[in-house]
């Protein structure tokens, strides 16, 4: 059984990576129906938290549906990091995860996100704050270093564990690598073979397919796997995963309606969390995903993106369906 300090979260989970304009209540709905063992919020500045700002504050929004749930922040002053630890706790998540991985200029230009990789000792001690200023299970998510010369994450994780995290998500790639190349996860399978570690620790990096889960769960030995952006518009590959680790069975993909009905409620909870313009808007950002493979689709996708009466978006994704089912050989 995987735990996170006293969580729960089965012989090997399945977790939804944050993922900043993409996991976020409506989206996370959708993994969870589809056996997603725990997922962790957008990434939440602390300096927007501790400020009130409303777009970092309505990410705290969590559901009982949706738990267990980690809130992840990002931030580089050990101040605001104690302060945003509190208001976090007021939400009542089941997990507070520090982010120190996402690679974006903007982020890590402030020595937060992955810039911290540059100054381990402070990252340490920015970390031992958070867990001593908070009754929550503190987690971190990270990468394997800043760069190919300053790949020190096996020396990180025994330093974190040693001042208190309950559990390490590890991204198989330097913050100079962004999403390029291929995720190496050596590093990973070498930290949780290392016999002084003894907290979780899971892998996330090109996670795509159920074949290469059940591969890389033989060859490393994680005690679970965090899946990011295999995910987008493709909440269905937590059930195919789990249908094959637990009985070799590859399952079909999800059916046209299916994709239609994903879309429909994504639409329709992105507009009753967010409001109906906004919801509209950045729904937009999700069509493409859903209906990937589909051929001749740029004509609907086209409808879908300028329209912002949801009774129309919602005519629009019947006429979808009506032509695809009507037509088999439009589809691949």
């Amino acid at each position: 059984m995987v735990k996170i300090g006293n969580l729960e979260l089965g012989e090997f989970p399945l977790l939804l990576a944050p993922m900043e304009d993409v996991s976020d209540p409506p989206f996370r709905a959708l993994c969870k129906k589809q056996g997603c063992d725990m997922m962790y919020t957008e990434f939440i500045s602390v300096e927007g938290l501790i400020r009130d700002a409303d777009k970092s504050v309505q990410k705290l929004d969590i559901y009982d549906y949706e738990r267990p749930i980690g809130i992840q922040i990002f931030g580089a002053e050990i101040d605001s990091m104690r302060r945003a630890a509190e208001i976090v706790e007021e939400a009542q998540p089941e997990v507070l995860d520090i982010n120190f991985g996402c690679p974006v200029k903007k982020v890590v230009c402030k020595m937060a996100g992955a810039g911290i990789l540059q100054d381990i000792p402070r990252m340490v001690k920015l970390t031992e704050a958070i867990v001593k200023s908070t009754s929550l299970p503190v987690t971190v998510k990270t990468r394997l270093g800043w760069d190919e010369k300053t790949i020190f994450i096996e020396e990180v994780a025994e330093r974190l564990q040693d001042v208190g995290i309950k559990a390490l998500s590890i991204h198989g790639r330097t913050r100079k690598q962004m999403y390029k190349g291929e995720a190496d996860w050596t590093c990973i399978g070498n930290i949780k073979n290392n016999p002084r570690i003894h907290i979780p620790i899971f892998g996330n990096g090109d996670i795509n397919s159920p074949e290469k889960a059940l591969e890389y769960k033989n060859r490393y030995g994680v005690d679970g796997i965090m899946i990011g952006r295999a995910s987008i518009g493709n909440p269905w590959v937590f059930r195919e995963i789990k249908a094959f680790l637990d009985k070799g069975e590859l399952i079909a993909p999800p059916t046209l309606k299916e994709r239609v009905d994903a879309t429909r409620e994504h639409l329709d909870r992105s507009i009753e969390w967010k409001g109906e313009r906004l919801g509209v808007v950045e729904m937009r950002r999700h069509y493409t995903n859903y209906f990937r493979g589909l051929r001749n689709v740029k004509h609907f996708r086209s409808k879908l993106v300028t329209e912002y009466d949801p009774a129309i978006l919602h005519e629009i994704l019947d006429q979808l369906y009506d032509y695809y089912t009507q037509d088999q050989l439009a589809t691949i």
